[in-house]
């Protein structure tokens, strides 16, 4: 029998399933492990290779006939939000996030599960414990952290945390050449301010006051409701078979 490195990754093909974001096609992706010593170095070159995280696991799109997939990264030094943008900052000024150890808690996880039933009760995580949902924030061999982002208090500007209840949580990778963002949740009720957009703007900010060139946003579908939004994010660049191309 044959044996491998904790340090050598293998890769493997899933069987073809539903696609989440195009009606009538099908997905395959392709994925390794990402664990023992080299974990941060492999999440990084895989990242950098249009791969995404998820626990210890990376994988990207392998579709036999679909390209729909593709990887997107801002560049964060010439961002500049547009009026829109501008305006869901302004609604969102009152809040603050405070970066924290990838350590889940009961309040995340009520939260997640009322993002989840309110906006994706019929997706793939509508069914995760709160197992699941620990092992999606702990289960990481690279360097990982957690952004909850509450209201502003008397102290905030001393302490740099925000009071009251959760608003917004992101789980989030640091790797040398920016920061990848694996999943945010936050509170349906407050929908009306555009908590996942200004995660979003807010990573950009702390990607660049952390002298890092890139935000990575993971997959953008054209033609697809739930993808769309990534465009608006610019200038980026998207993974194409040539290598990063500047788009926007």
């Amino acid at each position: 029998m044959t044996s491998h490195s904790r340090d050598t990754p293998q890769f493997y093909l899933t069987s073809p399933s539903a696609c989440p974001y195009l009606p009538g096609k099908e997905e395959r992706k392709v994925f390794t492990h990402i664990v023992g010593r080299r974990g941060r170095e492999l999440n990084e070159i895989l990242t950098q290779g249009g791969f995404r995280r998820s626990q210890t696991i990376a994988y990207r799109p392998a579709c036999d006939t679909c390209r729909a997939c593709v990887s997107v990264r801002v560049l964060v030094d010439e961002f500049e939000p547009s009026g829109n943008l501008k305006r869901v900052i302004r609604s969102n000024a009152d809040l603050i996030g405070n970066e924290i150890p990838n350590r889940p808690s009961s309040e995340q996880y009520s939260l997640f599960r009322r993002y989840v039933d309110a906006r994706h009760a019929d997706g793939g995580m509508a069914d995760m414990t709160v197992l699941d949902y620990s092992m999606m924030v702990e289960d990481s061999h690279v360097d990982t952290l957690l952004i909850e982002y509450r209201r502003r208090g008397i102290d905030s500007g001393i302490t740099g945390r925000g009071e009251g209840g959760l608003i917004a949580v992101a789980l989030t990778d640091v790797m040398s050449d920016g920061l990848s963002m694996v999943y945010s949740f936050y509170d349906p009720e407050h929908q009306a301010r555009s908590p996942g957009t200004f995660m979003i703007l807010d990573h950009i900010r702390r990607a660049k006051a952390m002298g890092l060139p890139y935000l990575y946003l993971g997959y953008w579908v054209e033609g697809s409701k739930k993808m769309g939004y990534k465009a608006r994010f610019t200038p980026q660049e998207r993974l194409s078979a040539h290598g990063w191309v500047r788009a926007g």
